[in-house]
């Protein structure tokens, strides 16, 4: 970041509660989002105005848009160009708060009141809010503002109920068509693509707060169109827009609006920004191992780059360890001295104890594939055998082989966390839940 403390600001497009979208005087495809110090609550009928926040709100923005880029994630940003402001590209913004939930908070305990503070989503949950002001949308008067919303494509409505209310008493307060919703050509079927985006920004998020020892459960975002009709993860991510959990309290704008001191807040709000500092993807690769220059190893570096989404580079080795132990035991040392954070992966065929001896000789995990485990099971005994000391593991299947060694690089990697956990709630199931 280089700040710049005159930004090139146009003309005022858009003016919120807590930040400005202003074009870019010398590039209108750009925008400039200013953030304000002004704190809000309760559709504004809470107001206070905090020094610096502007300042705090932006870098934590930036921190988070830029772990949302290193993880090929779409964005509406560009840079910071100064300490209360960044540079994005210009968007038409879809009217919707799309908010993921991993436990039950805030308005859900409202509309779900047989849950309890705190109830658990094994598969998040993806939540739409139409975004409105003064409770009026187009000519239609609104008995609140921003409503949860349910479209169904089948009837093509959109039906809208009161966000703080319990929905098994609820009716639908208004029934929309999609031409009185949709604005943008082929909107419809861009909901799907924003679940979607709307999941795995949680999800590496989730995996980052993780990684700070704290908790995120739930978030809101905002998308956006750019000019080339690309839809991107837009507005901003800071303390406003999620709640996050430190031994059970919130660090987040939940304490303002519970009505804490203003110091405290100002506390959280900078706690936040020195953690979020703090998001940032490992350097990993997986070792794939063999014993010989003749064995195939590609379908395992094929593997490792698909079950990853390109996210976790590999590096092949052919070493038999026990014809040449010396060589094999220098090049293991060398490898995760360059990289700490591996995993090694050793198919092997007639070299049944190289996965054990790599073991013995390294801290990073071993996983040993048994090759010809289908002709001489007899020699899988070799890695489940192992002596005191020689941690290895063990796994028949190349491709479960692969995904525990991703697992275990997961731990502290959000991106990845991200693209192995997509897969595992896409079975999984919520119980006792709206729907």
């Amino acid at each position: 970041m280089h700040p710049d403390l005159t930004p090139p600001l146009g003309r005022i497009l858009a003016e919120g509660k807590t930040k400005r979208i202003i074009e870019k005087k010398d590039d209108p495809s750009r925008v400039i989002l200013l953030a304000k110090d002004d704190i809000t609550a309760g559709d504004g009928a809470k107001h206070d105005i905090i020094p610096a926040k502007g300042r705090i709100a932006t870098q934590t923005a930036c921190n988070v848009f830029r772990l949302l880029q290193d993880c090929q994630i779409p964005v509406a940003f560009d840079t910071q160009g100064g300490p209360d402001w960044f540079v994005a590209p210009k968007c038409q913004m879809l009217p919707y708060e799309v908010v993921t939930r991993r436990e039950a908070h805030g308005s859900f305990l409202k509309r779900a009141p047989h849950l309890a503070k705190g109830h658990l989503f094994p598969k998040l949950i993806v939540e739409y809010y139409l975004k409105t002001k003064d409770r009026r949308w187009q000519q239609h008067e609104l008995t609140c503002d921003d409503p949860y919303m349910i479209w169904d494509a089948v009837a093509a409505t959109i039906s809208l109920f009161h966000p703080a209310k319990p929905f098994a008493t609820q009716q639908p307060f208004l029934v929309l068509s999609e031409d009185e919703v949709f604005s943008q050509p082929a909107e419809a079927a861009r909901f799907a693509e924003m679940s979607r985006l709307a999941r795995h920004t949680f999800l590496v998020l989730e995996k980052a707060w993780q990684l700070q020892g704290r908790k995120l459960v739930d978030m809101k975002v905002e998308f956006g169109i750019d000019p080339a009709g690309q839809l991107l993860l837009a507005d901003v991510i800071d303390n406003d827009s999620w709640r996050v959990l430190e031994n059970g309290a919130y660090i987040d704008k939940q304490i303002y609006r519970d009505g804490g001191q203003l110091a405290d807040v100002v506390k959280s709000y900078q706690l936040v920004e020195r953690l979020t500092a703090q998001f940032k993807l490992p350097r990993q690769r997986v070792i794939v191992w063999a014993g010989s220059p003749n064995d195939n190893l590609a379908p395992l570096v094929e593997a490792v780059d698909k079950l990853s989404h390109g996210a976790i580079p590999s590096l092949t080795i052919a070493c038999s360890v026990h014809k040449e132990p010396l060589r094999g035991l220098l090049e293991l040392a060398r490898l995760t001295q360059e990289v700490p954070d591996s995993v090694v992966l050793a198919c092997i065929g007639m070299s049944n104890g190289a996965g054990p001896t790599l073991a013995a000789a390294t801290s990073v995990p071993v996983i040993t594939i048994p090759a010809n485990h289908d002709t001489f099971p007899d020699d899988v005994w070799s890695s489940l055998r192992a002596p005191s000391q020689v941690p290895v593991m063990t796994v028949l299947n190349p491709a479960n082989a692969v995904l525990a060694a991703l697992g275990i690089l997961a731990l502290h990697n959000p991106h990845l966390y991200a693209c192995l956990r997509s897969e595992i709630e896409s079975r999984c199931t919520n119980v006792a839940v709206l729907e």
